[in-house]
């Protein structure tokens, strides 16, 4: 019977401790999800237009695997304190958001900001603009919303940082941009050991003109403000992506991009990539 109690235990507390994957065995493909073409439901459809809606991206939210998707806020709205079953990140795409413990100070985060929610802390989310809408990663699923009274620690943090306090790195600070680009990287989160998974925003100068190298089984983009153009060749179409827009590309591609504003991409990989 002691058997039994302390494998039950250790079960239990394995699944409690259990960290975000650092992985992705999946492998990306070239395809392009614009902003005006993007699959739009409810986030929770038990709640319907209560709920947020939720746009695809890639993956399945539902299923146990990494998905990529759009959510947007009406103004006003307030979740009730609850929690996830699985880790997520988010960047603000427009409006103004709060992610925090129901006690504490409304901390809205503008367009260009980031923020961390672990798998198992009680939360809540706010909304205060006209329009909101955020972009939210996940490495694992499915997506579901508890209650509190499920609430565990499973180690990680949570993260909230506003745009203006992002660090932004130019073609002096790392190796795999071209000098001549004036690209800008702020690293959010992952790591770059050898085959794990890391996100970066990338800032495209207005008159931007150049291509993204895939070195990854896995490269996924959203765009979070700005505007540009997409070819993976000369020879295929051109896509213009607008905020909440996605292009994915295969290993080995080198997806030409433009610009005539200032662009800030997502870029979400498995491994390295270079701009040139």
């Amino acid at each position: 019977m002691k058997k039994i109690i302390i494998a039950v235990l250790l079960l239990v507390a394995t699944k409690v401790l259990a960290q975000t994957p650092t992985t992705d065995a999946r492998k990306s493909k070239n395809e392009i999800v614009t902003a005006d073409n993007v699959e739009w439901g409810w986030l929770n459809p038990l709640r319907g237009d209560k709920s947020p809606a939720a746009g695809k991206l890639w993956g399945d939210r539902t299923n146990n695997e990494p998905a990529g998707f759009l959510v947007k806020f009406k103004k006003g709205f307030s979740s009730p304190p609850h929690i996830h079953n699985i880790t997520y990140r988010g960047v603000v795409i427009k409006g103004l958001l709060h992610n925090d413990d129901e006690n504490a100070e409304k901390q809205w985060l503008p367009a260009g900001s980031y923020w961390q929610q672990p798998a198992g802390e009680a939360h809540i989310t706010a909304a205060d603009a006209e329009d909101n809408m955020a972009f939210l990663d996940i490495q694992e699923g499915p997506y579901l919303v508890k209650p509190t009274s499920e609430a565990f620690d499973n180690g990680e943090k949570p993260v909230n940082v506003d745009k203006t306090n992002l660090v932004w790195l130019n073609a002096n600070d790392i190796e795999w941009v071209s000098e001549k680009s004036n690209v800008e990287t702020a690293f959010l989160w992952g790591s770059h050991e050898k085959n794990q998974l890391r996100a970066s925003l990338i800032k495209l100068p207005a008159g931007f003109k150049g291509k993204i190298k895939n070195l990854s089984p896995n490269f996924r983009a959203v765009v979070i403000s700005g505007k540009v153009t997409h070819q993976f060749s000369k020879k295929d179409d051109v896509n213009v992506l607008e905020p909440g827009s996605y292009f994915g590309a295969a290993e080995k591609t080198s997806p030409r991009l433009k610009t005539d504003v200032e662009t800030v991409v997502y870029i979400r990989s498995n491994g390295k990539f270079k701009i040139k």
